[in-house]
């Protein structure tokens, strides 16, 4: 095995009802749990969104409302996956942008106190772009020159994605394959919640990453215009947003 754990590795990959991290749910969830030996564990599930899935979005992975209607909620297997993936560092394709925040948000609703920032997170897919510019499909046949046969299926694009890591790391003289290597070297950077909102600069402060305070530092839009915490707080925003908003808030009143 080239990735070198100091702790086991869940890969997560998500079907989901569509894109949008904050008003979004899991239909189905895979995660491969690699163990330091090397050991595989893969546990998936469908799951009962609670709201209808666009057509559009059962032509992509096949999972219409009849497929899940009989299927548990999130909030009654949170638990279980909790504890599956308690002391793991995570890993996915494009899961730093967007399986790793939803599953956060789905967690963040059931009550259950998840927060990424406690973990490594190696995103195949970063790696692969700063590498080789593709695709999971493409990436799968240029590292493993293999055919991924039912890609849009969790637990086969999951299995894809740690070949696809394993596959990297033994390519590339420069990888690592210890975890905190490839953890900084597949953010996109200092990210402060899941949607890269927030982030930290250089010198350590909190700065938005968006709108007309773009590149201003948290503390200060809030000394000038503290309004701008409780829009946000009652907006659309991700909770993981929201979260990190409020620990700053709480420095700030301080």
């Amino acid at each position: 095995m080239n990735l070198n754990l100091q702790r086991p590795m869940a890969f997560i990959d998500l079907e989901t009802t569509g894109i949008n991290v904050s008003s979004d749910r899991i239909v189905e969830i895979s995660i491969l749990k690699i163990m330091e030996d090397g050991q595989r564990h893969v546990k998936t599930r469908r799951v009962n969104p609670g709201i209808p899935i666009p057509a559009e979005t059962s032509a992509i992975h096949g999972i219409y409302d009849d497929d899940v209607k009989d299927e548990p909620t999130f909030q009654q297997i949170a638990k279980s996956l909790y504890i599956f993936i308690d002391g793991c560092d995570l890993g996915g394709f494009n899961s730093n942008r967007f399986d790793i925040p939803l599953l956060e948000e789905e967690f963040l609703r059931a009550d259950i106190h998840f927060d990424s920032r406690e973990r490594m997170c190696v995103d195949v897919q970063n790696i692969f772009h700063k590498m080789e510019q593709r695709t999971l499909v493409a990436a799968y046949k240029f590292y493993c020159d293999k055919d991924l046969e039912g890609a849009h299926s969790a637990e086969v694009d999951i299995t894809a994605t740690y070949e696809v890591l394993e596959a990297q790391i033994a390519r590339y003289e420069e990888l690592q394959g210890d975890v905190q290597f490839l953890h900084d070297f597949s953010k996109r950077n200092n990210a402060l919640d899941g949607m890269n909102r927030i982030y930290e600069d250089d010198d350590g402060k909190a700065c938005f990453n968006f709108g007309k305070h773009k590149g201003k530092a948290v503390l200060d839009v809030f000394a000038k215009d503290p309004s701008y915490y409780a829009w946000m707080m009652k907006g659309d925003f991700a909770l993981s947003t929201k979260r990190v908003l409020s620990e700053i808030w709480e420095q700030f009143k301080s």
